[in-house]
């Protein structure tokens, strides 16, 4: 298993929908986030795209010299730059990182987000242009290493004599990954990408998206990994984490709601219309409804775009359920909670100990002698909790 965090470069809050207890995107503060993740032990941050966030390219490279060893899951988006200089910016990131950088194909489903950055293609054309985008870039990549250039004529793009000089540090390409709920967007995942990454839908449904892509890999000759995007709310009791989560939302008002409901219906992404289905539009607003399933709660898409459902409950709980969505051949796991910083070190304490111990992330440089905590009345260590599982 593989635990990743999630870098908040549209924002980060105590409470959604508003901007009491917001935080402003600085390099500072995302420094400090990335700097957590590393330290803690996480495999990784996912960094967003999108005209509400930081461009992920740059702040990826601002934060290399931050980190150690933790990776950079970094968007890049057909149509937005060519893929000959998307395969030259991932291969001198993975070379002056040292094998760092992991790419997130996003093909994008907001159409006046799109038609904003000048891309005018419908949903099934934006498909057809992603696969086309991201063969070339896998294959002008893989030649590199033998110092090969590549041609291709395709419907929507092409190239010829396609060079990369400088090859990345990872053979034969750095990982794609990518996530999409249509039946375009599955085989793609299958024919193409090393990890297929689904939203916080409720486990039978996951069971559903991974038995479809696993199928059709296999009749491609494929294999393919899977994890999930999924916010948490943990902490030391249910009650205080249901607390937390009604806290999350209390600043929200109806109008909001009504308006950032609105704005997803406009979208033609299968996904985000999956997660609007789970609470129902906005219409359940009480922790009953919003529990769709066993501690998965809805309340974040309320007003959140993308990802909104969160893992709620105490430490066993929580890991408990990671657990279920393992045993479905889930492989990477992307959390996040609000405020980034705080929840990075609270998941970490919480629930990585209580995660059998082949799964169980490690930290960087391996185990730590101590100190850990304050020495107790100048004179003895406190004491240590070992875990059981």
């Amino acid at each position: 298993m593989q635990v990743f965090w999630f870098l908040p470069t549209h924002g980060d809050s105590r409470y959604l929908g508003t901007t009491e207890g917001a935080r402003p995107v600085d390099l500072a503060y995302l420094q400090q986030v990335a700097g957590a993740a590393d330290q803690l032990g996480y495999e990784g941050v996912l960094i967003p795209t999108g005209r509400s966030c930081e461009d992920p390219w740059v702040i990826a490279a601002s934060l290399v010299g931050a980190t150690r060893q933790l990776k950079f899951l970094v968007a890049v988006r057909p149509g937005l730059h060519q893929p000959s200089l998307a395969a030259r910016m991932a291969a001198t990131f993975d070379r002056l990182s040292g094998g760092r950088v992991l790419v997130n194909l996003v093909t994008g489903g907001d159409q006046s987000e799109l038609e904003g950055d000048g891309v005018f293609l419908d949903h099934a054309a934006r498909y057809e242009q992603s696969a086309e985008f991201i063969r070339i870039w896998r294959e002008i990549i893989a030649r590199s290493h033998e110092g090969q250039s590549f041609d291709y004529e395709g419907k929507h793009l092409s190239v010829k004599g396609a060079k990369l000089l400088y090859p990345p540090t990872q053979k034969p390409y750095p990982p794609v990954w990518f996530g999409g709920s249509s039946a375009a967007a599955h085989e793609l995942a299958a024919e193409q990408v090393d990890t297929y990454l689904t939203w916080g839908e409720p486990p039978a449904e996951v069971a559903k998206k991974i038995a479809d892509i696993r199928e059709r890999a296999a009749r491609k000759g494929r294999t393919v990994k899977f994890g999930i995007r999924l916010h948490v709310i943990v902490r030391e009791t249910a009650d205080a984490a249901w607390k937390a989560a009604e806290e999350l939302i209390s600043r929200v008002d109806d109008d909001t709601v009504i308006r950032a409901q609105a704005a997803f219906a406009r979208m033609d992404s299968e996904g985000q219309r999956r997660m609007a289905a789970l609470h129902a539009g906005g219409a359940r607003r009480t922790r009953a409804e919003l529990e769709i399933s066993p501690n998965l709660w809805a309340g974040v898409g309320l007003v959140r775009g993308g990802a909104g459902t969160a893992l709620v409950g105490d430490a066993k709980t929580v890991a408990a359920r990671i657990e279920e969505y393992a045993a479905l051949g889930l492989d990477n796991f992307i959390l996040s909670g609000y405020p980034h910083l705080e929840e990075s070190y609270r998941f970490a304490e919480l629930v990585f100990p209580l995660l059998p111990r082949k799964r169980r992330p490690s930290l960087p440089g391996g185990a730590l002698t101590g100190p850990f905590g304050e020495v107790v009345a100048n004179l003895d260590a406190p004491s240590r909790l070992v875990s059981q599982s």
